[in-house]
This record gives C-alpha cells, sequence and structure tokens, in this order.
C-alpha cells in the first residue's frame, strides 16, 4: 500500500473513532510495529537517495498528522467520558427525599425487656440499674453465699482480677446496692446483663434477667404468688397454670421454682416440656434474714420477697425459638421476623 492509500485510509477511519478503544486500534494500524505508516518507513532503504529524502518528508508529515490526530481525539474522549460520568453522577438536592426509608426493628429481647417493665411498672415497680463488673460482696457475701458455695468458683464465674472484682452473675447487687441506700418499703425491679460460664442451645455465657425485690413491714409469701401469677397471666396473654415447687436459694428462705402450664402444647406433654406439661420460668422466695441485716435492715420489723426470671427464656417460649444463639448471631433472616416490634 503506498502513501496515498494509507492517507486515504486514514481519512475513512479518522471519522468513526467513537471510543478510547477504538483509537489504540487505530493507531496500532497506521504507527503499530507492523502499522502502515511503519511499513512505509521500512520500504524507503528501496528507494534512490533523492526519491528516499522526498518521500521520508512526506511519510514524516503523515505520521505526525497521525500523532496529532490521536492525541486531541484521546483528550476529547476523556472529556466526554468525564461529562458522561458527572452527568450520571448528577445529584439535583431540589429533589423531594425517599418518603419510605428502610428501617430497623426492635431486637425481641430489648422488646421482651420493655414488655416485662411495663408489666411491672402497672404494679407500682420502679426500675434500678447497677455496674455489670461488681464486687465479690455484693454479688456472693452480702447476700449470704457462703465462701464454699460453688457459684463462686471459676468455673462457673468471670472473674476479673484477684482484688475481688467480676462480671456479676446476676442482677441481685442491684438490689443490696438499692437497700443500702434506701430505707423500706422497697418495690423495685432489675433488669440487665449477667455472665456465666454456661454455653449450650439453651444457655449463653451472656444473658439477661430481671430480678424483682419488695421489702416491706407486712410482705407475705402470699404477695408474692399474687404478683407473679398476675405477671404470668399478663405476659403470656392468657390464664396460664402456675405451680410453686420447694428449692432452695442462698439469699431467699422460703424459697420455690414456680413453673408454669407449657404454652407450646398447652399442658399435654411435648419436646419442650419433656412430656411433663410444665415448664420452669422463675426463681423466687421470701428474703432471707441474713440479706436484710447485711444490708442494714432491721429483720424483725421488715421482711420482703424476691424473684427472678431469665429475659432470653421468656423470648424463646414467647417467640417459639429453640436455640437461644439465634439471639445474640445477629442474622438478618432471624431478625427480619421481627420488624413488627
Amino acid at each position: 500500500m503506498d502513501l496515498a492509500q494509507v492517507r486515504q485510509l486514514f481519512e475513512s477511519l479518522k471519522g468513526k473513532i467513537q471510543t478510547p478503544r477504538d483509537l489504540e486500534k487505530l493507531r496500532q494500524t497506521f504507527l503499530g510495529k507492523k502499522g502502515y505508516v511503519t511499513q512505509l518507513f521500512k520500504e524507503l532503504r528501496n528507494a534512490t537517495p533523492e526519491k528516499r529524502r522526498e518521500l521520508g518528508k512526506l511519510i514524516n508529515a503523515l505520521r505526525e498528522e497521525i500523532d496529532e490526530f490521536i492525541k486531541l481525539k484521546g483528550e476529547e474522549l476523556k472529556r466526554k467520558e468525564l461529562e458522561e460520568k458527572l452527568k450520571a453522577e448528577r445529584l439535583d438536592i431540589t429533589l423531594p427525599g425517599d418518603t419510605v426509608l428502610p428501617i430497623g426493628s426492635k431486637h425481641p429481647l430489648s422488646a421482651v425487656i420493655e414488655e416485662i417493665t411495663e408489666i411491672f411498672k402497672q404494679m407500682g415497680f420502679s426500675v434500678e440499674t447497677g455496674p455489670e463488673v461488681e464486687k465479690e460482696e455484693y454479688n456472693f457475701d452480702m447476700l449470704n453465699i457462703p465462701k464454699y458455695h460453688p457459684a463462686r468458683d471459676m468455673q462457673d464465674t468471670f472473674y476479673v482480677n484477684e482484688k475481688g472484682y467480676l462480671l456479676r452473675t446476676h442482677t441481685s447487687p442491684v438490689q443490696v446496692r438499692t437497700l443500702l441506700k434506701r430505707e423500706p418499703p422497697v418495690q423495685i425491679i432489675a433488669p440487665g446483663r449477667v455472665y456465666r460460664r454456661d454455653d449450650d442451645p439453651t444457655h449463653s455465657p451472656m444473658f439477661f434477667q430481671v430480678e424483682g425485690l419488695v421489702v416491706n413491714e407486712s410482705v407475705s409469701f402470699a404477695n408474692m404468688v399474687f404478683v407473679l401469677k398476675v405477671f404470668l397471666r399478663k405476659f403470656f396473654e392468657k390464664d396460664v397454670s402456675v405451680r410453686f415447687r420447694p428449692s432452695y436459694f442462698p439469699f431467699t428462705e422460703p424459697s420455690a421454682e414456680v413453673d408454669i402450664g407449657c404454652v407450646i402444647c398447652s399442658g399435654k406433654g411435648c419436646r419442650v416440656c419433656k412430656g411433663t406439661g410444665w415448664l420452669e420460668v422463675l426463681g423466687a422466695g421470701m428474703v432471707h434474714p441474713n440479706v436484710l441485716s447485711a444490708c442494714g435492715i432491721d429483720a424483725e420489723k421488715f421482711r420482703g420477697f424476691a424473684f427472678g426470671l431469665g429475659v432470653d427464656r421468656f423470648a424463646m417460649l414467647k417467640y417459639r425459638i429453640d436455640n437461644i444463639k439465634l439471639f445474640y448471631e445477629n442474622d438478618i433472616r432471624f431478625l427480619k421476623q421481627f420488624v413488627s416490634l
């Protein structure tokens, strides 16, 4: 292909360039190692000296023309690309905002804590809180839990240091702190996180508790039974069978485990209640005189009752959940089921 044909080809192709890729293809076609202009230079060796000088100038002029076109066209394509990008990313701040925004929902445990708290508030209880890193004195000693009690062992309790600080194993220290700063009558609940060395489908190393305390001059076991029955009926939104079984807790005497008729099978017997028709949901009892005395309360004048429940257990029963770990894995597929809470 001679010089005139190469120029004619270039003129016919340059108007068809639309993209950087087209431009690069044009460069390779004319100026690449095997390009037409490169071949013209190679063919100069066969020309006479006079002809070589004349053709050399013409070929150089064509190469410079093609170089200049590629340079200018490249800048033009870059500007065009930038303009299109800016146009696509343009933000019109005068447009109205989205009317429907994606929102989260209450975590099922938060919803259950709020529901439990509201029920007890309606019965005249106030809410008290306390530190999660607690003194051994408040977590064990003042609750009549002896030094040899297995709950104080390293395999059951998370100790923070050797100075007697630990992650509280229950919210009972809040009760102690309240009695130390307030004279009876006292009627409180203490919701919050607690920690124990326990980990299986129905237990978590960190979980939530709500404990309650009532102390005055005339409180009785019958008062406690009434309060808990009212609470259970309101929470499960139906009449539930309730029974109190004798039990033992160092900080209450007498003590009881509280069972309800299985809300899954209505007491007929199922896998959840292990065929018994009953579910254990609470621990309760009359406050031990030693606890009152340790808090500076006259145990001859005042009496009290206390109770404690696991929020996670109540949430599992309410929402028919069989693995406690689902509450803490933050799986969006699980949490979306509670968007209406």
